[in-house]
């Protein structure tokens, strides 16, 4: 027993020297939803608070963040993040990318999968309640029907390679 938790603590102190790359990436601040979109005040603070730090280039990456292996599986969780969505590069997305991610956010806000269940206990303030999940809904439907309005074919369904 006393081997085992030797290898386990020199494991653990190896790792250190494992450290992902944490970015901290360069924000060109027109290229934002924040820029490109008039965001209202009470809708940019329930983004900024539950899911910037994924979905943009603005993480807070945390004291633990610095600790492997939980500094690999938060880099990687933050990568995907701002793959799939990144607030911060939104005038790049294309008027059918951008209606079809806020679909997706109402949807994944109503459904209870974001902001991620693993991520609230460490973070409880990003927690949405009921009123919080309606105005982002409403926002989300609201711009993106304009974006349907001026883009008809934003409406069409992703096409299938």
């Amino acid at each position: 027993m006393k081997w085992v938790l030797l290898a386990l603590v020199l494991l653990f102190v190896i790792a250190q020297f494992i450290q992902p790359s944490i970015t901290v990436a360069r924000v060109d601040e027109a290229k934002t939803l924040y820029h490109v979109e008039s965001v209202p005040p009470n809708v940019r603070a329930i983004l900024h608070r539950s899911c910037d730090d994924c979905h943009s280039n603005r993480t807070a990456w945390p004291w633990y963040s610095h600790i492997s292996p939980v500094s690999w599986y938060l880099a990687k969780h933050v990568r995907q993040g701002r793959k799939e969505l990144n607030f911060d590069e939104w005038a790049d997305f294309k008027p059918r990318r951008k209606a079809r991610k806020l679909q997706e956010t109402c949807e994944q806000v109503n459904k209870r999968e974001m902001p991620l269940t693993n991520y609230l206990p460490l973070h409880p303030e990003a927690k949405l309640s009921e009123a919080d999940r309606n105005v982002l809904c409403d926002w989300a439907n609201a711009y993106r029907a304009r974006i349907i309005a001026q883009h008809p074919e934003a409406a069409l369904p992703p096409q299938r390679k």
